[in-house]
């Protein structure tokens, strides 16, 4: 009898624990899709981005958070801008994984910029399928402002942040 009720004891706790993840990843979403994102990319999912476990390896979806940004500056500061223009470096940012990437989905990454300070801007961005609408992970990257002649921190010049902001108006 004591089997069945640790049986039982267990089973109650998984359902608990998988409601709490379903019940999680609906507010997760709803959050998520409050944003409002006026830029994004399809991605290519390569054979080479599939890993041992059979989907897309963590260090890819990096990759392709880094396609997302760099196709928003361009959209943002033109198709021809010179990169070693730009006067911002990344300085972190933080991933969250909610979901495999499979090599059959068809993903797009969003982004978007949060907000601006002195000398940095946090952009977020998230990787959604696009037959489900599932995020599948999402991005947040500071970057700050930088002085490639002294190597130092710097303010991040006023006519570059108003480019993003008219943009994400």
């Amino acid at each position: 009898m004591e089997n069945g009720r640790m049986g039982l004891i267990f089973l109650n706790t998984h359902i608990s624990i998988l409601t709490t993840k379903i019940i999680n990843q609906k507010k997760m979403n709803n959050q998520e899709n409050s944003r409002k994102f006026k830029h994004k990319v399809k991605i290519q999912i390569r054979f080479s981005d599939i890993d041992a476990v059979n989907h897309v390896n963590n260090s890819i979806i990096s990759q392709y958070y880094d396609v997302g940004r760099i196709n928003y500056f361009q959209e943002i500061l033109g198709e021809k801008f010179d990169w070693s223009d730009v006067l911002a470096v990344v300085v972190n940012t933080e991933n969250n994984y909610y979901h495999s990437i499979n090599q059959r989905d068809n993903i797009f990454v969003e982004t978007k910029l949060e907000k601006f300070g002195l000398k940095s801007m946090t952009m977020f961005q998230q990787i959604v399928e696009e037959n489900t609408n599932i995020i599948k992970s999402t991005c947040k990257t500071i970057l700050a402002g930088y002085d490639k002649i002294n190597h130092c921190s710097a303010e991040i010049p006023e006519d570059f942040k108003r480019k993003f902001l008219e943009f994400e108006k």
